[in-house]
Order: structure tokens, then C-alpha cells, then sequence
């Protein structure tokens, strides 16, 4: 089979053309295209405690939403979708519910990265951790995900912010992003939850696992406080999905919670944020995608 690949999803394009029964969106609108779709008509869209939809969920078949097939060829043989985007090509066909319309003064080689990293690690801090003001908070792994939660916490004024990496270039880097601490495990003789659980008194307020490693959302639990610890998971493992934790963790009020696209339901979200980073640039003058926190 061969495909249509994204960078993950992260896509802003504009409206070329829009299909029979397509009537939300117009030739030349700016759009970011989702890798979970909103119907808004079904159970999951219409809950606020969710932000998946059961129409337009996760597509891992590589075609369309609408009637299980493929949009791309050559040649007379099929191509294959990937994440309801394939964004590297210079045209792609997605499902208009997986497509969200945006300001069209938006700078779209910014914006893009709204459609996955930037959303969900900063959704993560905000909308599935409700991170509160003087916490302390671990990030496990500082790409792109892990970057974008340690400024939505530093928005949310966390007092102390412990990013994990065993990557020591990626140390200063971090520190740009609201990172206080660095930790990489390779420099340490004991395990990296204990060590964070040393210097923070008994463990974090917060913990992310932004990696995508079944056996670090256990470190990313052990590396909690007792009574109401809280570890997030963003990442997405290619291997072993299975979780082993020891029960008594979750005996001692820690919470694990999974985190998919921070949260943000797409088409009710992602508009806003946009014109939070909008206006963040007008007010500071400095178009940096990390505007929109």
C-alpha cells in the first residue's frame, strides 16, 4: 500500500474546491485540517466531556470518512490517505468535517501547527489537567508536545517546571519555553522518579508523558504526589500499548488521564485559538507560533 504521509496532521491550507453537498465552506477559505473530524450531531460531539466524534474519529484505513475510499491514484492504482490529511502534497481531499475554518490574516506557516502539537500539548495543560497556579509540573519528553505543555503551564503560572529529556541539547531550548528545571536520566544513578520525587517533596502536582512509551506513563505516575497526583498521557506508543502499573499507585488517589488533541473539540475550538494568537501578535508584535498561549 503506499500513502499520502503527513508530519503527523499538522496542516493549514487554502480552499481550493469543495464536492456535492459541501456547504460551510468556500473557494479561497483558510483552513486547518484535523486528524479527528466534529459531526456535531453525534453523542460524543454533542457531551462536553468529550472532544472525539464517532463519525469522524481517528482514520487509520487511509481513506474516507464518507465512503471508505480513496481519493488520491496513480496511475489507476490507489493512494492512500493518512490521518484524514496527507499533507505532503501540494493539493489533498479531505472530509469537510475534519476541515475548520479560520481567520484568513492568519499566517498559515504558523497556524499549522495547531492542528496537532501546539493544540495538544497546550490542551492538555489547560483543558485535561487544568493545570492551577503554584504547582509543580514534570513534562516527560520536550518536542513539540512536551514544549507546548510546559508554556500552557507556565500560562497557568506553575511555580516549578521539571522537563525530562535524555537529549541535553534540548536543555536551553526548553528553558525558552518556561522549562525552570532539566533533568536527563542518563545523569543519574537512581531512576528519574525518584529523583523528581526527591527534589519535590514527595512528587509532582502534574506529570505528562509526551513521549509515546507505555513504560514512562508508569515513571510519569511513580513521579506524582500521593493523594491527588495527576499523569497525563499525549504520546502514542508504536509498541507494547499495554500499561503496567501497580494498583497501589491508584489506591493512593493518583489519577492517569489520557489527553487526545488537548481536548479541544476542532471546529468548536481551534477558531478561538487562532484569534488568541492573532491578538497576541498585534499585541506584541512578534508573529511566533507561541503566541497563542
Amino acid at each position: 500500500m503506499h500513502f499520502v504521509l503527513s508530519h503527523w496532521p499538522q496542516c493549514c491550507r487554502i480552499v481550493e474546491s469543495v464536492g456535492p453537498g459541501v456547504t460551510e465552506f468556500n473557494e479561497g477559505d483558510h483552513v486547518l485540517t484535523v486528524f479527528i473530524g466534529e459531526c456535531k450531531t453525534c453523542r460524543q460531539c454533542k457531551s462536553d466531556k468529550s472532544n472525539t466524534c464517532e463519525v469522524l474519529g481517528l482514520e487509520r484505513r487511509g481513506v474516507m470518512h464518507s465512503d471508505q475510499q480513496t481519493r488520491f491514484s496513480i496511475k489507476g492504482k490507489p493512494v492512500y490517505h493518512y490521518c484524514a490529511v496527507s499533507s505532503f502534497s501540494e493539493y489533498t481531499v479531505v472530509h469537510s468535517g475534519c476541515a475548520v475554518k479560520v481567520s484568513s490574516i492568519a499566517p498559515l506557516e504558523k497556524i499549522c501547527l495547531l492542528s496537532c502539537g501546539l493544540s495538544a500539548g497546550l490542551g492538555a495543560a489547560w483543558n485535561v489537567a487544568d493545570i492551577s497556579k503554584g504547582s509543580t509540573v514534570v513534562i516527560f519528553g520536550l518536542g513539540t508536545v512536551g514544549l507546548s505543555v510546559a508554556q500552557g503551564a507556565k500560562v497557568r503560572g506553575a511555580s516549578r517546571i521539571i522537563g525530562v529529556d535524555t537529549n541535553p541539547e534540548k536543555c536551553e531550548k526548553a528553558k525558552a519555553f518556561g522549562v525552570t528545571e532539566f533533568l536527563n536520566p542518563n545523569d543519574n544513578n537512581e531512576p528519574v522518579q525518584q529523583v523528581i520525587k526527591r527534589i519535590t517533596d514527595g512528587g509532582a502536582d502534574y506529570s505528562f508523558e509526551c513521549i509515546g512509551d507505555t513504560g514512562m506513563i508508569t515513571t510519569a505516575l511513580q513521579s506524582c504526589c500521593d493523594g491527588w497526583g495527576l499523569a497525563v498521557t499525549l504520546g502514542v506508543p508504536k509498541l507494547k500499548p499495554e500499561v503496567a502499573a501497580h494498583y497501589g499507585l491508584f489506591l493512593s488517589g493518583r489519577t492517569l488521564k489520557g489527553s487526545l488533541f488537548g481536548g479541544w473539540k476542532p471546529k468548536t475550538d481551534l477558531p478561538s485559538l487562532v484569534n488568541r494568537y492573532l491578538k497576541k501578535v498585534r499585541n506584541t508584535r512578534k508573529p511566533s507560533c507561541g503566541n497563542c498561549a
